[in-house]
């Protein structure tokens, strides 16, 4: 594949389109088994609440990759993806309704980094809750 996005038609400051993600307990249980992350923080509600967390939690791997998407959906290559770092600040809370947990995620183009190697560096924004669950969310990208 390749990006589809070329270096010479972005700007710093161009936004990516924003996405939504939902997050529920059964989306948790089909992580837990493609990543083999079982803790019971993840899928057990007394377990999350004894150690502490006000319920169930979403794995940081998977609100880290769920952020990234806006990315790789904007550049439609996964591979021009270079570098990828967050902070978790927040924990994601799922809790166990009809709705579960909302990861709404925005990105910009925060710097052109090298005009040679044609990489930007995206800056991302993800809350659940009206909380940011990620910080210093970055990726640097090759684009075309």
């Amino acid at each position: 594949m390749t990006a589809k996005i070329s270096y010479d038609e972005v700007e710093a400051g161009t936004e990516l389109p924003a996405r939504m993600f939902p997050v529920s307990r059964a989306t948790l249980v089909q992580y837990a088994g493609a990543s083999g992350d079982f803790n019971p923080i993840h899928w057990n509600e007394r377990f999350a609440k004894e150690v502490g967390l006000p319920d169930v939690i979403a794995h940081g791997m998977f609100t880290m990759a769920s952020a990234i998407r806006v990315v790789t959906d904007w550049v439609g290559d996964p591979g021009a993806v270079t570098e990828y770092g967050v902070r978790f600040t927040k924990p994601v809370v799922v809790p166990n309704d009809d709705k579960g947990a909302l990861i709404e995620v925005t990105a910009k183009v925060g710097a052109k980094l090298d005009d040679q190697q044609r990489t930007v560096r995206v800056d991302l924004t993800a809350t659940a809750d009206g909380q940011k669950v990620l910080g210093m969310s970055r990726a640097v990208v090759r684009l075309a």
